[in-house]
């Protein structure tokens, strides 16, 4: 689907330091937020382990229930980001809290693949220049950052870096698309294929029907 915010070639605002590294998809979205038939809520769920304590009161001290980080659009994460199971319930999580972009030295595979594919930017960059954009995020007088999909550059207070991308998720994030809406900008070439390929071989067209007909008769 194509994202509806106006401005799909830069992401900037309030950035988050959770220099923990491994923090893994089963801290980012606890196992108890997972039992909706839908996305929805999952927002409330999002690093809940960590932003509240046994009796479900918020903890003071955690970075995102300070008042100066209420608004959080950037994480600034460690190493192996998004380690651990495979659950896409961890994106859809910080998209709903308002996250829009983690930066990090590594990530966890399948999260990438997941976090790219619903269009929630994931930016790697060397350690030591995270460390640096991490030193600027922890204090909410320098906590701002902004991030240029189309020029692929990362600005705090007090560095700016070039980051890469594949050419497929520069293309879907400047264009706003997720992988459904990606795919179906494809349409018209998917289906020349799609003639082509029965055009060549008549006898695979709609065989399962033509199987399934016959079976029935």
């Amino acid at each position: 689907m194509r994202d509806t915010h106006p401005d799909t070639t830069r992401i900037e605002g309030i950035a988050a330091p959770l220099p923990a590294p491994n923090l893994d998809t089963d801290q980012i979205m606890p196992k108890q937020f997972l039992r909706g038939i839908d996305k929805s809520g999952l927002g409330r769920g999002l690093l809940y382990d960590l932003r509240f304590d046994a009796a479900h009161r918020p903890r003071p001290d955690f970075v995102l229930n300070r008042p100066e980080y209420r608004n959080t659009r950037i994480l600034v994460g460690g190493s192996n980001f998004g380690c651990g199971s495979s659950r896409e319930h961890a994106v859809w999580g910080l998209q709903q809290y308002g996250i829009r972009a983690v930066i990090a030295p590594s990530f966890g595979e399948i999260f990438y693949s997941n976090a790219m594919n619903n269009r929630l930017l994931l930016v790697m960059l060397p350690e030591d220049v995270v460390q640096r954009i991490m030193a600027d995020a922890g204090d909410p007088a320098t906590a701002a950052v902004a991030i240029d999909v189309a020029a692929m550059t990362v600005r705090s207070h007090g560095i700016e870096a070039a980051f890469s991308l594949s050419e497929r998720h520069r293309h879907m994030f400047l264009e706003g698309l997720d992988m459904i809406g990606a795919t179906l900008a494809l349409d018209e070439r998917i289906r020349d294929f799609q003639r082509r390929h029965e055009a060549a071989r008549p006898w695979l067209k709609d065989v399962a029907r033509v199987t399934r007909a016959r079976l029935d008769a």
